[in-house]
């Protein structure tokens, strides 16, 4: 619900600040007056497109402000305007993007205009209309087919993507062969080349490495060796352990050392006669590995990307020659999901057109009370092609109108006026009633072409809606106005070569000063009792209903 509204150097508005309640709410003014700057400076609260021609003459930014109330919590919403075109976004005082204020704030509103009246004219809203008519069973089976049309497209996604993996598959067949089998007889394993390249070096100075570790065991082991010696040493010190601490210690040491150079020497031993003396074998090796460097330049460049080369070239083998199976259960996967997407499509457009001659009929019930008697509407759905059908269903929907029983109906853009599609937009919202989730309806020029009894039959339609909604109305009859709630005046006031515009509200005689001018122009005895009756019997109205 829109709490308060505030503009300042907007257009002719120097500052204007106005407060909201429920039940409706109605602005008049002159033509000229800023009735329009008001909404104006709703929709730039609402996300709409900002403009620097906006802006007050002589100010430098143009600022609106509103309070919103959702769930039980205010929103504090800021735009600004600046002459240089730039426009800065606030809710609760955080600064966010246009399109974060349209996707916060936008829900909460639903303005209608001239504008909106004519989208009505699209017939591609009008199912959605039906469906929000319908309720929870309508948004549950559009959600269904949704679904399953996602489904379905994936499903036929996967079909040409295996068909054109197939077809690859099979126009590069022979080649593919070709490589398995050249990497095949060479037959890698992963790190091979990084084995071969550590025992080469080893094979080709097998003399020297088994001569070095020679003279380690002999250094070490031999007779009279470094082993000896240290077993000495420490059987010298064993034979006084226990005298001197310092003793002690270096025997400690020494058996350490004696330990290591018994192990390096065992080690160096089993080394020298494992050294592999074998002059083929480093043919071998490095013919090995001429194969395995021819493989990486050519499907390389290293072995890992050859064996990677070798799996993915199978893979698609596979692929090829398993292809017809594989095609075969993946069209059989979309053949089953294109008949759950017809199902899902048969269940939505049966609760559409079952439920069509009934909204129908409440739709011209709205209408009638908005004195378009002998109005009708009907429901007409086409079948669309299968490639044709979109997020919204199967068929097309589009509201027929006759204005009379005897006519024809026809499209609502053949017959349709301005004032005929405002009172059938506001129809369409009395029929939705408390089932429409928006709080606040705004409705400008919804009177566009109307007056007299049918500007009282829109009036009285207006305060109903009321009772379940906020509903703010921008007016030039007082025939619509003496339903409100509470009332506005935009006034535009002259000084010099300048003009400002105000807003107050008006109540009492006030009011009916308002709703006299509204009548015939200016406020005579004669307007004036004629707005007394029409509050009067707007009062009764509201009170009978």
């Amino acid at each position: 619900m829109l709490r308060e509204l505030r503009a300042r150097d907007l257009a002719l508005i120097e500052d204007a600040w106005m407060e909201f309640g429920p039940g409706m709410t109605v602005l008049s003014g002159e033509t000229g007056a800023g009735k329009t700057v008001l909404v104006g400076a709703l929709k730039l609260l609402l996300g709409e497109r900002a403009d620097s021609g906006a802006v007050r003459s002589g100010a430098g930014r143009a600022i609106v402000e509103g309070v919103f109330e959702a769930t039980g919590t205010e929103l504090v919403v800021a735009r600004r305007v600046g002459v240089d075109g730039r426009s800065r976004c606030q809710i609760d005082g955080d600064l966010v993007t246009v399109g974060a204020l349209a996707d916060r704030v936008g829900p909460l509103v639903d303005l209608h205009g001239q504008h909106e009246h004519q989208a009505l004219l699209a017939s591609s809203t009008h199912v959605g209309y039906l469906d929000r008519w319908i309720g929870p069973s309508a948004a549950s089976a559009l959600e269904a087919y949704r679904d399953a049309r996602v489904r379905h497209g994936e499903a036929v996604d996967a079909v040409a993507e295996l068909e054109r993996r197939v077809e690859q598959a099979n126009r590069e067949a022979e080649h593919l062969r070709f490589v398995v089998a050249e990497i095949g007889r060479v037959d890698p394993r992963r790190g091979e080349d990084a084995e071969i390249d550590a025992r080469l070096p080893a094979l080709a100075h097998a003399e020297r490495l088994s001569a070095a570790a020679s003279e380690v065991v002999a250094a070490l082991r031999a007779d009279g060796a470094a082993l000896d010696s240290v077993s000495e040493a420490v059987a010298a010190l064993a034979r006084v352990e226990g005298i001197d601490p310092a003793l002690d210690e270096m025997g400690k040491r020494l058996a350490e050392i004696h330990t290591l150079v018994d192990d390096v020497g065992a080690a160096a031993r089993v080394y020298r006669d494992a050294v592999e003396h074998d002059p083929g074998a480093i043919d071998r090796l490095e013919a090995r590995r001429r194969e395995l460097v021819g493989l990486m330049r050519r499907f390389g460049p290293t072995l890992d990307d050859v064996l990677t080369v070798r799996d993915e070239a199978e893979a698609a083998l596979a692929c090829a020659e398993s292809g017809d199976a594989a095609l075969t259960g993946a069209r059989a996967a979309a053949a089953a999901s294109r008949e759950r997407l017809e199902h899902a499509a048969l269940v939505l457009t049966r609760l559409r057109q079952e439920a069509a001659p009934a909204f129908a009929e409440s739709l011209a019930s709205a209408a009638r009370d908005l004195a378009m008697g002998g109005t009708r509407f009907e429901v007409a759905f086409t079948d669309l092609e299968f490639e044709s059908w979109t997020v919204d269903g199967s068929e097309r929907v589009e509201f027929l109108y006759a204005a009379a029983a005897a006519q024809p109906a026809r499209p609502l853009a053949r017959i349709a006026s301005g004032g005929e599609l405002s009172r059938v937009m506001l129809a369409l919202k009395s029929v939705f009633g408390s089932a429409d989730e928006v709080a606040t309806l705004i409705f400008d020029e919804v009177d566009a072409g109307i007056g007299g009894a049918t500007a009282s039959a829109v009036g009285r339609r207006l305060s109903e809606l009321s009772r379940t909604h906020q509903v703010i109305v921008v007016t030039h009859l007082a025939q619509v106005a003496a339903f409100a709630d509470a009332h506005f005046v935009v006034r535009k006031l002259l000084s010099g070569d300048s003009a400002t515009t105000t807003v107050v509200p008006v109540e009492g005689d006030d009011r009916i000063a308002e709703l006299a001018r509204m009548l015939s122009g200016t406020v005579t005895e004669t307007s004036r009792a004629h707005a007394l009756e029409l509050v009067s019997s707007a009062e009764a109205g509201v009170r009978s209903a």
